[in-house]
């Protein structure tokens, strides 16, 4: 089954070639390596075009932000599913698409696939994500992009909201499994590495105003109840 990569990059060769490498040296082979560059300046573009032979499709030019960059791949993919990997990040080892494939071969397969990552930071960690994802899990938590496969299907009228700066794979991903029931499957496989370092790492203010916009407008009865719950508690310690 054919998976297409997305790789969104702006002016960070260095993480490129890392994330390519780590590509390129997969094997599981049914990839389509889709490249979306922003107008690099940083030899970026230049790097691409000698790995052009093994990229399926790459643009470099200006984007209105990552959300834009992330549809524009999304549009040009023909997998059966898409996993983003964007620049820095990369598979946790040769093996790391492999270890889909048991999941790729059933008749009816899930819209979502994720697995684990290992969060690089001050002190590298594992995260482990649930079985289960219910609307109080995505209260504070999302899943993990570099490790999540996503039915191209699930995008048919329904891609990143561009509006939105930093939050818009969380209301994806809310919006699609809270409400519009995407069916899922969890792997317990380490799949990549994650670099945090992310605008929504250093920007949690805005991450949080943009996530109650996105409730307000979609979960408000929800919001509702939680707030009348809250009133009950307090009335009962009272």
């Amino acid at each position: 089954m054919l998976i297409s990569i997305i790789t969104i990059n702006y002016n960070n060769i260095g993480g490129l070639k890392k994330t390519m490498s780590s590509v390129f040296e997969q094997t599981y082979q049914a990839i389509e390596y889709i490249i979306i560059d922003g107008g690099s300046t940083d030899g970026s573009k230049e790097y691409i075009e000698t790995q052009s032979p093994k990229v399926h499709f790459w643009v470099s030019e200006k984007d209105t932000g990552v959300y834009n960059a992330m549809n524009k791949g999304i549009k040009v993919a023909t997998g059966e599913y898409v996993l983003f990997l964007n620049s820095g990040d990369h598979f946790y080892d040769h093996s790391a698409l492999a270890k889909f494939q048991p999941f790729l071969s059933v008749k009816n397969s899930k819209d979502i696939i994720y697995g684990n990552i290992v969060v690089v930071s001050e002190k590298d960690w594992i995260k482990t994500y649930p079985d289960i994802l219910s609307f109080s899990y995505f209260m504070k938590d999302t899943l993990p992009h570099p490790a999540t496969l996503i039915k191209r299907s699930c995008f048919k009228n329904f891609l990143y909201d561009e509006d939105l700066k930093i939050v818009s794979d969380w209301k994806f991903f809310i919006i699609g499994i809270c409400k519009r029931k995407f069916s899922y499957v969890y792997i317990n496989e380490l799949i990549s590495y994650f670099y945090f370092d992310g605008i929504s790492s250093t920007m949690p203010q805005i991450a949080a105003q943009e996530k109650k916009q996105v409730l307000k407008s979609h979960f408000s009865w929800r919001m509702l109840s939680k707030k009348i719950a809250i009133k009950i508690r307090r009335r009962i310690k009272k």
